[in-house]
């Protein structure tokens, strides 16, 4: 397992997109041509202006990059991945469409916990008030979380981390802090989406999210005690920043390469870890699923429970 993946971000460009021994090769009109290592990529992002054969299409499945095709607006419209290579592919999904609702509920406690602490984390790191409320209702959730103590503490904590600010959380309006927020998910969305394949899960079949129209119900179970690494770099930028901004960019694009665990994993890898142990407890392998959460200063996370 890598403990660092990068993310390439073409959607802004007009360029040209090649294959070569092994590497891909990115060549735009002004600037010099970059040669990217598929080895070392986790996500790549095309945009309208996009070029590519499907040499390279088949070069970054065989690698398990995951490609997310944006639109005008540098929102991610679609998703290309490789199938699932996991040995264990068939048993896997049979086991998540006959896992139980017990069973499902108990994981689902164990990512809203995480999520929560994380963002209770990232309160204190910046010196907001909130962190010991969120905390406190970190404790309370229970299995299936009854008393949808998620959407709580979401709205503590959206206040709080704004508070000098007249912000309220709006995917999709595509301006301000609620773009770079958009825009950092949907990096992560798209190392969730390489995770799970990679699990032999069905990206489908979610936890909580069931929506009917959603391909990767899963990744956005998933994707949730990461969200707050997101929270807080986008928290940390000058007001009126918008992720269109090079800097910017390669601050959100940085959250997959950010520590999140003790043992030095980062975000990227985290992640794969998660999806992994989600396909054992799934296969009865393992009786929980530790999930990690945010630490907030210095990217540390620790054991949920």
């Amino acid at each position: 397992m890598a403990l660092q993946w990068r993310v390439a971000d073409c959607s802004d460009l007009q360029c040209s997109i090649r294959s070569l021994r092994g590497q891909i090769l990115v060549e735009a009109a002004d600037r010099q041509p970059t040669y990217l290592p598929v080895a070392e990529l986790a996500v790549l992002l095309v945009g309208p202006s996009t070029q590519l054969s499907t040499g390279v299409l088949h070069l970054l499945a065989n690698n398990d990059v995951a490609v997310l095709v944006t639109d005008w607006r540098r929102i991610p419209v679609s998703a290309l991945h490789t199938w699932g290579k996991h040995t264990r592919v068939g048993a896997r999904t049979a086991a998540q469409v006959a896992a139980s609702q017990p069973k499902k509920k108990a994981l689902w406690a164990s990512i809203v916990k995480a999520k929560i602490r994380g963002q209770a984390n990232v309160l204190k790191a910046l010196e907001r008030r909130g962190a010991p409320t969120l905390e406190n209702l970190a404790r309370q959730v229970r299995s299936g979380d009854p008393g949808n103590l998620e959407a709580q503490a979401a709205r503590l904590y959206w206040e709080c981390l704004y508070a000098d600010q007249s912000f309220a959380r709006q995917p999709g309006s595509g301006e301000g802090a609620n773009a770079c927020l958009d825009y950092g998910y949907a990096i992560l969305r798209g190392v969730g989406i390489r995770a799970v394949f990679s699990a032999g899960l069905s990206p489908t079949i979610g936890v909580f999210h069931r929506g009917r129209s959603n391909a990767f119900n899963l990744v956005d179970d998933l994707i949730e005690p990461f969200r707050p690494v997101v929270d807080q770099i986008t928290a940390g930028l000058p007001g009126g920043s918008s992720p269109e901004a090079p800097g910017v960019k390669r601050l959100l694009v940085s959250s997959i390469d950010r520590q999140f665990t003790s043992t030095g994993l980062s975000v990227a890898a985290e992640f794969e870890r998660l999806a992994q142990a989600v396909g054992r407890y799934y296969e009865g392998d393992v009786a929980r699923v530790n999930v990690n959460y945010w630490g907030g200063n210095l990217g540390l996370a620790t054991c949920n429970e």
